[in-house]
């Protein structure tokens, strides 16, 4: 079978390209792709190419398929697996499997496997550690954020907190506990503040800053304080920028108690800092954002390590039972992550979008493999309409204008249906 892909061969060398992908054997499946987030960690891959440690030292010679946040169905079930899974079936994939200590993951290490193409193989190790999951939702583009949910539910479980004179760790955040999310606004920051909210433990006090107003604010309409109270959370959006002593205005707010739980999510040295002078006794800061750079390192306060028992956690990725988890929240509706997306594009739009990614404004973009479509904004769609006037192409930007619109600006079920019977595609 033939398929269109984006592979790594190199630094900064992606290429999209046709070939034809190799029969089955019984241990593997062949499944179509119809969407993949484009995640910041493939930009590191592309830019590190081979000294990644995910990616192959031979990945000239043998390209692999980039893209790991993805969402499909299964076309073809070997022998193997027959008796588990079946054509037609609606899958997501963590790439995260761990498999016998290896780094080997979709998205990085495999010639046919990867969300960034139309058909791929399906390694046996990916059904073997269990890491081929079924997916109910009523979109693809849910099932592609499942992967960077997992992430995100996964930190919060790293978390720990100990008790004087106890050798054992609580696990997860402080229930009813005092939470701050620096440089929370982006798009992973954006889920991170829906599952504080929503996933079952909420802190009493939830702070999130940022230096841009634009994206506090979007962050604000996404997950509103007044939702949060229901939920017996005190949710506050705060620009540092602004602030004279944000950390001393910061720990005000907890009444000099300071936070059980920090979550990091910018690589940069005076947040980080921050992180660590805003921490409670027991206080657990959680470094979630994965810097380029090998040499990153920060200071930290080893006199509060001694006697506060301050304390730091590094996760990257989430487990099987991170993402089922993300998954349930997603199908019950109690987390929609739909806020995180702000840009669609087709498969020609791939290679361009990873390699710029720190250089695009806004927050997760959405790719459909088998379209044919340039990046473009959620919030530009009317304006795209209004450019290609009297074309398909302008009905369809006008379509999915009018469908995100009425879903309160988001990308949403109808407007992929949408671009999916533009494309023709069976979904």
């Amino acid at each position: 079978m033939k398929t269109k892909a984006v592979r790594l061969y190199g630094v900064n060398d992606l290429r999209m390209e046709e070939f034809d992908l190799p029969e089955i054997t019984d241990g593997e499946i062949l499944a179509e792709v119809i969407s993949d987030s484009v995640c910041m960690s493939s930009y590191k891959a592309a830019c590190q190419g081979p000294n990644h440690k995910r990616v192959p030292n031979d990945v000239a010679e043998n390209p692999i398929i980039i893209g790991h946040e993805f969402c499909g169905k299964l076309i073809k079930v070997g022998a193997k697996w027959a008796h588990k899974f079946k054509a037609g079936d609606k899958f997501v994939i963590q790439p995260a499997m761990n498999y016998k200590g290896s780094l080997e993951a979709p998205g990085y290490s495999y010639k046919y496997c990867g969300g960034a193409s139309q058909y791929v193989i399906l390694p046996e190790e990916v059904m073997i550690t269990d890491c081929l999951l079924p997916f109910d939702g009523d979109a693809y583009f849910y099932g592609s954020l499942a992967e960077p949910m997992s992430c995100i539910v996964g930190g919060f479980h790293a978390n720990y907190h100990t008790k004087p004179g106890v050798y054992s760790h609580d696990m997860g955040t402080v229930p009813g506990g005092n939470m701050a999310i620096l440089a929370g606004a982006g798009p992973m920051g954006l889920g991170c503040i829906d599952y504080a909210v929503h996933g079952g433990n909420p802190p009493k006090l939830l702070v999130v800053t940022d230096l841009d107003d634009a994206r506090l604010s979007r962050a604000a309409e996404l997950i509103t304080p007044e939702d949060a109270k229901n939920y017996g959370v005190d949710l506050r959006y705060i620009n540092t920028g602004s602030i004279e002593n944000p950390v001393e205005y910061l720990r005000s707010l907890t009444d000099g108690e300071g936070y059980n739980d920090v979550f990091v999510y910018a690589p940069v040295k005076p947040v980080v800092e921050m992180g660590d002078a805003l921490l409670s006794r027991d206080g657990c800061l959680n470094f979630f954002a994965g810097p380029t750079n090998p040499e990153f390192s920060a200071m930290f306060n080893f006199y509060n390590v001694h006697y506060g028992a301050t304390h730091i956690v590094g996760t990257s990725g989430g487990n099987t039972d991170d993402m089922r988890e993300s998954i349930s929240l997603m199908e019950k509706k109690l987390i929609n992550p739909a806020g995180m997306i702000t840009h669609i594009g087709g498969l020609n739009a791939c290679a361009e979008t990873t390699l710029n990614l720190p250089k695009i404004k806004g927050a997760k973009k959405l790719i459909y493999t088998h379209v044919e479509l340039p990046l473009t904004a959620i919030e530009d769609f009317s304006k795209a309409a209004e450019e290609n006037a009297g074309t398909d192409l302008g009905k369809l930007y006008a379509d999915l204008d009018a469908a995100c619109k009425a879903a309160g600006d988001l990308w949403c079920a109808e407007a992929e249906k949408i671009l999916l019977a533009y494309a023709g595609v069976e979904a």
